[in-house]
């Protein structure tokens, strides 16, 4: 890593059940090698950010926005009773047996995400609960309120000039860049980010996401 580089402050809002996001976050990590980075980990929600527009959605969205509901509200939990340190560890936990190993998306799945991550099985208790709801609600709206509610998860955001930040959805990636590739990536994207009148760039995804 390079030292003398300014450290940056990072916001990264993310979904555990997004095969998307996670290779966003885990290029996010890659970059944190290599640059100084200081990443806060924020809880956002594709069930909240969905709701009323279930209707509008494929069969197989619909399925999954009704498996969200317990991962979120769980890591909401985790934070509550272990402080927002335990977000990152337990995420990885979740994600890596989410998408790496393809477990599914239940109790004993989540149980042992939390295991993995050093915390009592007991919080997934308040995956069948609207117990968090307030403090889900309150980080997915603080995500979705700098970069409005026609994106979803992830969503990044750095310092911008004053006490402004800049703030996007994004990248969406596959597989997660490594090396300089990934730290390329990382400053052309703060780039676009920050060239004033920049909205979007985009293209039809031709594959689904690659954790390898």
């Amino acid at each position: 890593m390079n030292d003398s580089l300014p450290r940056t402050n990072v916001d990264f809002w993310f979904d555990p059940v997004c095969p998307w996001t996670w290779l966003t976050s885990r290029w996010l990590l890659e970059v944190g090698k290599a640059r100084p980075l200081t990443i806060s980990w924020h809880v956002m929600s594709l069930a909240v950010l969905n709701e009323g527009r279930l209707g509008e959605l494929p069969e197989q969205h619909r399925v999954l926005m009704g498996q969200a509901w317990a991962p979120v509200r769980v890591l909401m939990a985790a934070a509550r009773a272990h402080g927002p340190a335990v977000l990152e560890p337990l995420y990885t936990a979740l994600g890596t047996r989410f998408h790496l190993r393809e477990e599914p998306r239940t109790r004993p799945t989540i149980e042992a995400a939390l295991r993995d991550a050093g915390l009592p099985t007991s919080l997934a208790d308040a995956g069948d609960t609207d117990a968090c709801d307030t403090e889900l609600r309150a980080s997915h709206r603080e995500g979705i309120t700098l970069v409005g509610s026609d994106v979803g998860s992830p969503i990044i955001a750095v310092p911008g000039p004053g006490t402004d930040k800049i703030a996007f959805f994004g990248p969406v990636v596959t597989p997660a860049p490594r090396g300089e590739e990934a730290v390329r990536l990382w400053n052309a994207t703060l780039t676009v980010a920050s060239t004033p009148g920049f909205y979007e760039i985009k293209r039809t995804r031709t594959v689904g996401p690659l954790f390898d």
